[in-house]
């Protein structure tokens, strides 16, 4: 939410607990921050995966989470990106001033990942990815769970958003290309326009 002339900036701030018999999850999110970032989720990929969306974002990220790993990794890694999710979509506020629309190519060597956003207050997922990706990445994260990530991401979120690989071998990079990316549209989608004055969109909402 943008600030009358000559006040301070109201950070845009988002906080969200869940706690279910599978899980703890602790989410904070400032949209301007700094990138700085402070994650543990047990699962040392995802960890690195957020440390990407914290640092190329520039969004101030804390997360913890406490999951049934005896079990698998799979209810962390959806409870968290729930949880992001929601606290992101708090800390949009009602959107007046922001860009609204957010597009970024990344490559990670031979890897290419392509990512455009609407911070549409409607959840939809395009997503693509090379086919016969390796089937995990070390011993804890399930190449299939990327993309559940961010069907979790979006229906908590209320965006649009299409992630597209075209191209690319090692599943560790295309897995991050993909937050590197998307990182930088949401980055983009969410900043404050100087120019905008209300909620873009002829509806007055979003």
């Amino acid at each position: 939410m943008s600030s009358p002339a000559g006040a301070e900036p109201t950070r845009r701030l988002g906080r969200v607990e869940r706690a279910t018999k599978e899980t703890s999850v602790l989410v904070e999110v400032d949209l301007d921050g700094t990138g700085y970032v402070d994650v543990s989720t047990g699962v040392g990929f995802y960890d690195h995966m957020l440390n990407q969306l914290g640092k190329h974002g520039l969004f101030d990220l804390t997360v913890k989470t406490e999951g049934d790993l005896h079990i698998d990794s799979h209810h962390t890694i959806e409870d968290t990106a729930l949880a992001l999710g929601a606290a992101f979509r708090e800390a949009l506020g009602d959107k007046s001033g922001i860009r609204r629309y957010g597009n970024a190519s990344c490559p990670l060597d031979e890897a290419l990942a392509q990512v455009t956003v609407d911070l549409s207050g409607r959840p939809y997922l395009v997503h693509s990815e090379p086919e016969g990706m390796a089937p995990m990445i070390g011993s804890a994260y399930d190449t299939t769970m990327t993309r559940h990530i961010l069907e979790s991401f979006v229906a908590q979120a209320a965006i649009c958003l299409h992630v597209h690989v075209p191209y690319g071998r090692n599943a560790h990079h295309i897995v991050e290309a993909q937050f590197k990316a998307l990182a930088r549209a949401l980055r983009e989608a969410s900043e404050l326009d100087p120019r905008a004055t209300g909620v873009p969109s002829t509806k007055g909402v979003l």
